[in-house]
């Protein structure tokens, strides 16, 4: 069931969302060559605690750490840990916040140091993918216009979209109702509504769609072991059109 969010409900959305937003610029500055993942975690745990939430992640289903942070050709969910950042790689984070009894969720894929033209190019259609499917986040539309304009424009450079992770309804719960997946034909799905608080969250990597799990049981891997890109945000659908609550 897809649950309808009230103007004041949103809006405490937004609050956990300025936290996020503020957390992502905060690491995105602090991620340099030779830092450690487990430096991250603890840098946005504080961060998360001095500004009144608490991490979204922390526990959830088990998770041991307060963000995600995936390197390289780990998509997704990756473990803080204390393995130090090099010159070259991407690293994706992944933050959520609780307040007030409500989640905010966002992420983003950086650049540690100077990288290839081909993982920039990957973050750049990552992101730009990201917000063709939020434009597509207007009343009346469907739930798969968002997910047809991000595979449409992924595959026209190249890329993949993993299938079998999707972006989510958010609110009271980290994941509600409806699964957004990254792919789809135009036309299909729910019909959109304001209310509905949605985090639209593109996976993209460079070779295949495939994916598998490393042995933490919680890191998900590209399965050819090419470089993958994650943006997110959580939006509203309102009458005038969508509406990011996860930045500043």
């Amino acid at each position: 069931m897809i649950i309808l969010k009230s103007e004041k409900e949103i809006e405490k959305i937004r609050e956990c969302g300025r936290i996020v937003a503020r957390v992502l610029d905060y690491l995105s500055s602090l991620a340099q060559p030779g830092i450690t993942t487990d430096d991250l975690d603890e840098a946005a745990d504080r961060f998360i605690r001095e500004h009144g939430g608490s991490p979204s992640f922390k526990g959830y289903k088990g998770f041991p750490k307060s963000i995600c942070t995936s390197i390289d050709d780990e998509v997704v969910h990756g473990v803080p840990r204390k393995r130090k950042l090099r010159e070259g790689e991407i690293l994706s984070l992944d933050v959520g916040v609780y307040k007030h009894g409500y989640h905010g969720d966002s992420a983003l894929t950086i650049a540690i140091g100077a990288i290839s033209e081909e993982k920039e190019k990957l973050l750049r259609v990552t992101r730009e993918a990201l917000y063709k499917g939020i434009e597509m986040g207007r009343q009346g539309l469907r739930l798969m216009d968002i997910s047809h304009a991000i595979q449409s424009h992924v595959e026209a450079n190249g890329f993949s979209v993993v299938r079998e992770l999707v972006g989510h309804g958010i609110g009271k719960d980290m994941h509600e109702d409806p699964q957004i997946p990254n792919y789809g034909l135009p036309g299909q799905g729910p019909r959109l509504a304001a209310g509905m608080v949605l985090a639209i969250e593109p996976m993209v990597n460079k070779g295949g769609p495939k994916i598998c799990v490393k042995d933490d049981n919680w890191t998900i891997v590209t399965q050819d072991r090419s470089p993958s890109a994650h943006f997110e945000h959580t939006i509203a659908i309102t009458e005038n059109g969508p509406v990011i609550l996860t930045v500043e």
